[in-house]
């Protein structure tokens, strides 16, 4: 039990003070009180009951969070019905729900008081970057499926939707102070530390102003990614070269060895695979976290009701991210300005987002380039041929010849740690050219205005009155615009000039009460145009039945839609031999006309290799025998890709209204799914000679093309969630989820991203109040092992179980409330996707002074 020491420490270290008033103890609400009387803004976009919702939403307010097992609100919605968590640093979690998870999630939302705080050039968060403070918090609300209808672009998994405390509601000074540890038992890295010191101030200047500030700042030590598992286990099959003795070994967390970074080597008349030698991640990346964010609001009241408010969030990252690619953020800035003018029935919000990813770079790119820079690919498999072929010929066995040959191909290659390796490190991380360094540097904007309108229900109330009706109307522009850095992206038709992509849309809601007011059915309809396509519709349609008070049956139907992002449209980077081309035909013209299929390429080389090596043919003579295995690409430019989906759900109060029971089902189509694609084009012009030029790494240019995959793919699942008080303290609740893929018509392989467990379960137990002020909650999770398939590394997940728990205490006298716990409790280590970090035990104690809580 070596692993509870740091909680028990940290623990023992805060309990050294006195406690709370009374009446900082929040009061129990009873079951009933706190799920009928919740109100929801994000699945109608106006407020309503939850229980009326017409789609499946979940709902964590302020003390549901402070109550939770995790350390802050980011964690606590892991624990929510039908939630995926993606962890690629202690900085960086990615949520997903119902199936296709990505670690740039593009297909889900995050929205803070109703504003898009992702990072502009990718079209996805990063982290909580953006998110406001734990102290801020008001309610987070998460829709999981389509809400394409009333949000527009990308909000095709779902959204989440962060809503902040006014400093009109809530003045005055709040204090927090996180303190954790993690790595324990870790002999790699050993017990690190973690703090986090948060401020929230707000306060009313009489009746019409007020403000509020938050601050947030993280100190620590990230996860570690370092899976040595190999991706290329069968790289020299053949030969019979399996694990310590493959030369063409590609560990998961490893770079500088990957396709791109091997050649096929003609040895004693015999084909062989050989890859550079590379550096582990940890090797090649500062895994040091430091996080700073904050934000300043300024709120105007020209009446109770009507309110003007301006609001900027800043944040400055260094931890580690993951794209494709795993990068390290520094200095990483995301700014946003915001302006939002509402009445009852009028919502009007304006916002600017700027991105500036600093001093950040590759992780793969720079070990690459740490390889090729103190010797070119050219020589370093010269100097690896010409060692091997001396030692068979002086009678060494190949394995040994093979690994003998490495280390004199090696010889001078810079070893980590040293000053000559840290020298090459602050090199690459400045030359913007992954071809030869590893910089990320990137500046683009985003620039949003919405508008919402409701007219009925103040203008027009005479008009709902005789017909019944309840409209609601909405409109939405948006722009990116992104300077072209020559690395990541080029202008090809303007060189110099920055890239804009944008669109503009609207949507329209009608709903209607029936049956003295038990059947409420709603319609929606939404327009988007985007710069690069034609207009897309697609509509909302929802219906709830009320049979009697605490029970409610929901029907909807949704098609949703995705355009493509700013990254997907206009990426352009050469990346390790590879050069990443967007899916738009500015980007792209006459490479994808042009294209082989690389899984072609690669069964055409793989047959002469096993011709060659087994069947004794010559090398030419294989060529000829398999040339037909050449596949040309019938892939196409990029267009949006989208779902239908339809959903039934029921939620209520049995039991003698405490058992809180949210059921729902969903089957959902998706097409034209945007993906990449592995393509390559011949360096030679002369047909005839294709084969020849795809036999071998050194003639042929490779691609990785944005585009839409050519399958159907259709997939369903259910989710129950339930909470059941047992007395007016204790409670107990849990969900189930369930995912899976029905089946994929015309598959083409690019559908290959579903990337999520069949099944996610939590169980949870928790007592705010078990007497003299103390409290706690016990969390188990536990999720399916599942097939994890991606660009960087695929393979399987294996099943995750973990306990989290926390106890609280009030101390009254310092007005401090203190909660201590920890996360992952049994500390074995479990991965959430391939190719990510490990994830440990996290012990912390979270310490908040608020004389008004």
């Amino acid at each position: 039990m070596n692993y509870l020491f740091p909680a028990l420490l940290l623990i023992s270290a805060t309990l050294k003070a006195a406690v709370l008033p009374d009446s900082t103890i929040t009061p129990h609400d009873s079951l009933r009180q706190i799920q009928l009387s919740d109100v929801v803004v994000s699945a109608s976009r106006v407020a309503e009951n939850i229980l009326t919702s017409p789609v499946s939403i979940e709902v964590i307010d302020a003390r549901r969070i402070r109550l939770s097992a995790q350390p802050s609100y980011f964690d606590a919605i892991e624990n929510l019905k039908g939630v995926q968590l993606l962890t690629s640093s202690l900085g960086f979690k990615v949520y997903n729900t119902r199936g296709f998870a990505a670690t740039t999630n593009v297909r889900f939302v995050q929205l803070v008081d109703g504003r898009d705080n992702q990072a502009p050039h990718i079209g996805a968060p990063i982290a909580s970057a953006l998110a406001p403070s734990d102290l801020d918090i008001r309610q987070v609300e998460l829709v999981p499926g389509v809400a394409s209808a009333l949000y527009g672009l990308n909000a095709l998994n779902g959204l989440v939707n962060v809503l902040t405390r006014s400093p009109f509601d809530s003045p005055g000074l709040s204090i927090g102070q996180k303190t954790g540890v993690n790595h324990v038992n870790d002999p790699a890295v050993g017990p690190k530390l973690y703090a986090e010191t948060s401020l929230r101030y707000a306060h009313r200047l009489g009746n019409r102003v007020a403000f509020k500030v938050n601050l947030v700042y993280q100190q620590g030590y990230d996860w570690v990614a370092d899976n040595r598992a190999d991706l290329n286990p069968n790289g020299n099959a053949s030969l019979n070269l399996f694990g310590p003795d493959n030369p063409a070994y590609d560990p998961v967390n490893g770079y500088g060895n990957e396709a791109a970074n091997r050649r096929t080597l003609t040895l004693g008349g015999k084909r062989y695979s050989v890859g550079r030698t590379g550096y582990y991640e940890a090797e090649a990346t500062n895994y040091g976290l430091r996080n700073l964010r904050g934000d300043v609001s300024l709120h105007y009241r020209f009446s109770p009701t009507v309110e003007l408010a301006y609001t900027y969030q800043g944040a400055t990252l260094d931890n580690v991210y993951q794209r494709t690619n795993r990068f390290r953020l520094d200095k990483y800035r995301l700014d946003q300005h915001s302006l939002t003018f509402t009445t009852p029935s009028v919502q009007i919000r304006a916002y600017q987002t700027h991105e500036n990813t600093g001093n950040s770079y590759n992780i793969r790119s720079m070990a690459e380039n740490i390889d090729k820079a103190y010797k070119s690919d050219n020589q370093w498999f010269g100097d690896f041929v010409s060692q091997f072929n001396a030692d068979t010929k002086a009678g060494m066995a190949v394995p040994a010849a093979l690994r003998d040959a490495r280390a004199v191909a090696d010889r001078g290659r810079p070893v980590p740690g040293t000053p000559v390796f840290n020298d090459l490190v602050a090199r690459l991380r400045d030359i913007n050219n992954w071809d030869i360094g590893a910089a990320l540097r990137v500046q683009s904007w985003m620039y949003h205005a919405e508008g919402q309108v409701e007219p009925t229900r103040v203008y027009w109330q005479r008009f709902r009155e005789q017909t019944g009706l309840t409209i609601q109307a909405g409109f939405d522009f948006r722009r990116y615009v992104v300077f072209p850095d020559g690395n990541y992206f080029i202008n090809p038709s303007e060189p110099g000039r920055n890239l804009v992509y944008g669109k503009t849309g609207g949507f329209v809601q009608l709903s209607r009460l029936f049956f003295n007011e038990k059947l409420k059915v709603a319609g929606s309809l939404r327009l988007d145009k985007n710069d690069y396509f034609a207009a897309r519709l697609n509509p909302r349609l929802s219906t709830v039945y009320s049979p009697a008070e605490a029970h409610t049956i929901r029907v909807s139907y949704q098609n949703g839609y995705r355009f493509p992002s700013l990254f997907e449209g206009f990426t352009n980077i050469n990346s390790g031999g590879v050069k990443r081309v967007g899916g738009l035909p500015i980007m792209s013209q006459g490479i994808y006309e042009n294209a082989y299929l690389v899984t072609s390429i690669n069964a055409f080389q793989s047959a002469i290799t096993t011709d060659v090596n087994t069947n004794k043919l010559t090398t030419d003579q294989a060529i000829e025998k398999n040339k037909a295995l050449l596949k040309q690409s019938l892939y196409n430019y990029l267009k949006p890709e989208q779902v239908n989906s339809i959903e039934l759900g029921y939620r209520g109060l049995v039991c003698r209204q405490r058992l809180y029971l949210d059921v729902d089902v969903y089957y959902s189509a998706y097409q034209d799914f945007i993906a990449q694609v592995n393509a390559n084009l011949a360096k030679g012009k002369n047909p005839d000679s294709l084969a020849s030029y795809f036999s071998a790494s050194t003639t042929q240019d490779r691609y990785r093309l944005w585009t839409n995959s050519q399958t159907r793919v259709y997939n369903y699942g259910a989710s129950l969630g339930l909470r059941y008080s047992l007395t007016q303290h204790w409670s107990v609740g849990g969900n189930a989820s369930f995912s899976k893929l029905d089946r994929a018509e015309n598959g083409d392989g690019l559908e290959s991203s579903f990337n999520t467990p069949r099944w996610i379960t939590n169980l949870s137990i928790s007592n705010g109040s078990l007497g003299r002020g103390f409290g706690f909650s016990v969390n188990y999770k536990h999720q399916d092992a599942f097939l994890w398939q991606s660009e960087l590394a695929t393979g399987s997940v294996a099943a995750i179980n973990t306990l989290d728990a926390q106890v609280s205490y009030p101390l009254r006298a310092l007005h401090l409330f203190i909660k201590a716990g920890g996360t992952n409790l049994t500390n074995k280590p479990y991965y959430t996707f391939i190719g990510g970090p490990a994830v440990g035990g996290f012990y912390y104690t979270n310490l908040v002074w608020e004389p008004k809580l």
